[in-house]
């Protein structure tokens, strides 16, 4: 995928979804490190695995995220967690990639997963009801047409969500959803390897 307006401002596009607590002290904490570095962050979560585990989700502009990716985020962030020292217990730092039925944090998700399954749940009642799940069939920039899979008797088979009320997004797992996914990353991967040789070649 080349540098599009939306690669371009792909680390200063807001997330939707953030942090409470901890964990937003945590995010805004290694944000602008892992931006820096040209990552996004999709999740902070402290859990209480194998003890205490800081779980990192993030990602490539793209949508890509490798292994080595993964291992140079945590080598970014570990110097400014050591010295800010938000968490007072030792614990085990995990950075990952958002996997393919992701959490869906940023406007552009919605864009990029256009056809897809979601599950959805809102702040206030949206048309009555706060949780959905269905088909993202449009996204704008104020919110996401969502066609509902499963509506109920008299309920509207399709629902427009504002982005202002939106708690949680996520996306299912089908075989539409792996395919894609796999198709995308592959793409991505081929356009990162062409770049990477023209770079070299000047």
């Amino acid at each position: 995928m080349p540098d599009t307006p939306e690669t371009e401002r792909a680390g200063s596009e807001p997330r939707l979804i953030v942090e409470t607590g901890l964990d937003r002290r945590v995010a805004e904490i290694i944000e602008p490190t892992i931006e820096q570095i040209g990552y996004r962050l999709v999740r902070v979560r402290l859990s209480a695995q194998n003890g205490a585990t800081l779980q990192i989700m993030c990602e490539r502009p793209d949508g890509t995220m490798t292994v080595e990716d993964c291992e140079t985020v945590s080598m970014a962030v570990s110097p400014v967690l050591d010295v800010e020292d938000p968490i007072d217990k030792a614990y085990h730092l995990e950075v990952s990639s958002p996997g393919i039925d992701r959490p869906m944090v940023r406007k552009s998700d919605f864009s990029r997963w256009l056809g897809h399954l979601v599950k959805v749940e809102t702040s206030v009642l949206v048309d009555g009801r706060k949780r959905f799940r269905g088909k993202i069939a449009a996204a704008a920039d104020e919110g996401f047409t969502v066609e509902r899979d499963q509506p109920a008797y008299g309920e509207e088979p399709v629902v427009v969500i504002p982005f202002a009320a939106l708690a949680e997004a996520k996306l299912i797992l089908t075989d539409d959803l792996i395919r894609d996914a796999l198709t995308a990353d592959k793409k991505a991967k081929a356009a990162q390897a062409a770049n990477q040789n023209g770079a070299g070649d000047e």
